[in-house]
């Protein structure tokens, strides 16, 4: 799909991996550096990432109004900086818990800033029919960084420390928004009738700020996706820290097992995300998404009968091949379906609309999830959580015959300059 695929596919790659290396490092820190509280820890899960949500909030017309790529640079840029404070400050012994706080909420409102940009940046550089293999590569790119990041970044942890990996995942995004700068070429600005003036290009006014929910929930069949995957995603990843308590603590899983139930089942990632094309093209995308959205969603009950021992590990390892099979083939097709369901002039705050939303449920999921665990036990919270998702394949949309957006309001590839010798 060409170089300038190439290198955004090559930066979206090095972050991907640095996060994988550095998954779940910011915890580890609280626990082991500063010997933060179980609840001091949830919130670093919870409340970073709503804080986030909210200052991504006015961030997003911000994306839409702006040449993309630099964008991204900049969002790269500020998570290098601020994700290197930590290091710094853990070398001169000044490293505390709100230090943490504010990076997980900083890191989180640029991602959300980062991906809207990226994915207005992909439908400008590749052709509306290679959107879903571009897709596809990326949720392959992801998982194969799941199944590899986590076991090397507890390695380095066990060799050279606990702020190891945070300096490798702060380096990533260097490297990434170098491999962004190598894209080239010239970037068109956006639409002129959606430019504000110059004097006012840096104001957030109050409607551009909704107008990304505005299209999600006008649209009836992005309407049904979105509040399907604001339940489904919520509930999955409110399920981490019960799961983590009931096999380290409850059923005495050693660490490897716990690193290999997760590790493991990441490779159906890549056989889901590869068959996405095949089966889009044999079954029709609105098929796909009904069917891989139902498979993603019955696969978490099977973790009520986790137990100790083998049977145990390979009934995690089950369930969450089931899961995550479901999600990298419903992941690209969903991606797709969104850029060429969404206008041109709306994609940044259209995806940023959707990735606060999706952070919001997590962050607001999870805290629930730990307060029902805490009342009742783990796996009674476990329990509710995959009874509540088996409710989730009723959002999905049961039709759509709406029009595309794929050729709206998009420069044609033959108005992108040449890329600069």
């Amino acid at each position: 799909m060409g170089r300038r695929f190439g290198w955004l596919w090559t930066a979206y790659a090095i972050s991907a991996y640095g996060s994988g290396f550095g998954f779940g490092a910011l915890p580890l820190i609280a626990v082991v550096v500063l010997r933060a509280s179980p609840a001091q820890v949830s919130a670093l899960s919870a409340v970073g990432p709503a804080v986030g949500a909210l200052i991504a909030v006015p961030l997003a017309p911000w994306v839409e109004f702006h040449r993309k790529r630099p964008v991204m640079i900049a969002m790269d840029l500020t998570r290098f900086a601020v994700m290197a404070t930590i290091p710094v400050a853990y070398a001169f012994g000044l490293l505390g818990f709100c230090q943490l706080l504010a990076v997980s909420a900083v890191v989180a409102a640029t991602r959300i800033a980062f991906n809207a940009a990226s994915g207005a940046c992909l439908r400008d550089l590749v052709r509306p029919d290679d959107l879903l293999v571009a897709n596809a590569r990326f949720e392959s790119t992801t998982w194969s960084s799941i199944a590899v990041g986590p076991p090397l970044g507890g390695a380095a942890i066990g060799l050279f420390g606990p702020i190891t990996t945070v300096f490798a995942d702060a380096l990533s995004y260097l490297f990434s928004a170098l491999a962004i700068t190598a894209i080239r070429g010239r970037e068109e600005q956006p639409p002129r009738e959606e430019q504000p003036r110059k004097a006012d290009r840096n104001r957030v006014r109050a409607g551009d700020l909704l107008d990304g929910w505005r299209h999600l929930l006008s649209h009836p069949t992005l309407r049904a996706l979105y509040l399907n995957n604001m339940l489904v995603t919520g509930l999955i990843m409110a399920t981490e820290p019960l799961l983590a308590v009931l096999l380290l603590r409850q059923h005495g899983f050693p660490p490897w097992q716990y690193g290999l139930a997760f590790a493991a089942p990441c490779l159906g990632g890549l056989a889901g995300s590869r068959l996405a094309r095949r089966a889009v093209d044999r079954y029709g995308q609105h098929q796909v998404l009904r069917t891989a959205g139902t498979l993603r969603a019955v696969g978490l009950i099977g973790l009520v009968l986790v137990r100790p021992g083998v049977t145990g590990l390979l009934i995690v390892i089950t369930a969450e091949l089931t899961i995550i099979i479901g999600m990298s083939l419903y992941n690209p097709v969903l991606a797709t379906y969104r850029l060429e369901h969404t206008p041109g002039p709306r994609i940044a705050r259209t995806l940023a609309a959707w990735s606060i939303g999706q952070q919001a449920s997590i962050a607001v999921l999870t805290a629930l999830g730990g307060v029902l665990a805490d009342i009742t036990s783990p796996h009674t919270a476990l329990t509710v959580a995959g009874l509540l998702i088996l409710a989730s394949p009723l959002l999905l949309p049961r039709r759509d015959n709406l029009p595309r957006h794929d050729n709206a309001d998009r420069p044609s590839r033959n108005h992108i300059a040449a890329p600069h010798p």
